[in-house]
């Protein structure tokens, strides 16, 4: 394992060794063309430049090389100086203080670099063509001139590689920051919703299991088959109520079985009527939301033999599975425990559809769930 590590340490190392030698190749070849272009643009109508074509082969690729050299040193120099101040006065601090003492430097570089050369000229070269001393003057203004620009422009352009970088390097912090936060939002909401989805169990199990007690003391048969549908439910419940979404074809199939309990519980207290489009069977609703809502208004109502609480499910064309019942209000209320229909609304609310939409008139309370 160390072995692998250290090998690939190796070719990280490399990578970032030959990176660094193409962007230096690239500067020195911007720096030699700047040069040539520059000295030829300051003064193009000088005779030199037509004598300098007749020249012997030789001088001109001593010339030549005198430029690359001039220019290797002129970039070195300034990739040297954008690296210190990149680590002693990085851009994000203080801009306006940072360029100007940048310029500073790239220009006393600029003219040190040019005294420097040509004082090695002078001193390496055996023969030099004489000229006056203004005429020397207006050429070393020239070089100084022509080598200032290329510190600039090699300047701008480390500048602007060290800002693309950071600017590159923020997105992807800002991105991969974006991206845990996405995250961790998900794991809230899906503990959130696992939460809702759990207090679906108790509820339902306390409801039935008092009833199935009751109903095994006075009539065993009537007991047995209560418990294989009570089963059957239950089972349901175990399976579905951990999916987000289910099928209205399997949620309707589930509240089939679901009122044989309600009945056997509450007799003729309550009446029930479905009708459910053919076209809307194989879109999409919560699970166990019919069920909650079909407790909820049994709960909340009177259930009397005399006066029968109706509940209608049925869809409209609008794609809203509509569950209605008739407004029977207990004398005494109880309390609620906010598993109803409080639950099927966080849960439309987390997964991010469309809010179910609650009316209440005089003698009717109508929940419209929007399908998916």
């Amino acid at each position: 394992m160390n072995r692998i590590s250290n090998i690939r340490k190796n070719l990280i190392r490399s990578k970032k060794i030959l990176s660094a030698m193409k962007r230096r190749l690239v500067i020195w070849t911007v720096a030699i063309f700047t040069f040539c272009i520059f000295s030829y643009l300051i003064d193009p109508f000088n005779p030199v430049w037509t004598e300098y074509l007749k020249s012997p082969l030789k001088m001109i690729v001593e010339d030549l090389s005198w430029i690359i050299f001039f220019s290797v040193i002129i970039s070195e120099v300034s990739i040297f100086i954008d690296s210190v101040l990149n680590r002693l006065l990085p851009w994000k601090n203080r801009t306006v203080k940072r360029l100007l003492i940048q310029c500073i430097l790239q220009i006393v570089g600029s003219i040190l670099i040019v005294i420097i050369v040509n004082f090695i000229i002078e001193s390496t070269s055996e023969s030099l063509p004489d000229m006056d001393s203004r005429k020397e003057y207006t050429l070393l203004g020239q070089w100084v001139a022509t080598n200032i620009i290329i510190s600039l422009i090699i300047s701008a352009f480390n500048t602007v590689d060290y800002l693309l970088a950071n600017w590159k390097k923020t997105a992807i912090e800002a991105a991969q920051h974006k991206l845990r936060a996405s995250k961790h939002k998900q794991a809230a909401m899906a503990a959130e919703l696992q939460a809702l989805k759990l207090q679906i169990d108790p509820h339902f199990i306390f409801n039935n299991l008092s009833v199935l007690s009751e109903l095994i003391l006075e009539d065993q048969q009537l007991g047995y088959e209560y418990s294989e549908k009570f089963a059957k439910v239950y089972r349901y419940l175990l399976v579905n109520s951990r999916k987000d979404i289910i099928a209205v074809e399997e949620e309707l199939k589930f509240l089939d079985s679901y009122i044989f309990l309600i009945e056997k519980r509450i007799g003729d207290g309550v009446v029930f009527k479905i009708d459910i489009q053919e076209e809307y069977r194989s879109m999409y609703t919560l699970p166990l939301s019919l069920q909650l809502l079909v407790e909820n208004a049994i709960k909340h109502n009177q259930t009397s033999k005399s006066n029968p609480l109706e509940i209608c499910v049925y869809t409209l064309p609008t794609g809203e599975l509509v569950v209605a019942n008739t407004f029977l209000p207990l004398i005494n209320k109880p309390d609620s425990s906010g598993v109803g229909l409080t639950n099927i609304i966080a849960r439309y609310d987390i997964l991010g559809y469309t809010k179910p939409v609650i009316e209440r008139t005089e003698d009717k309370f109508i929940v419209k769930l929007p399908l998916i």
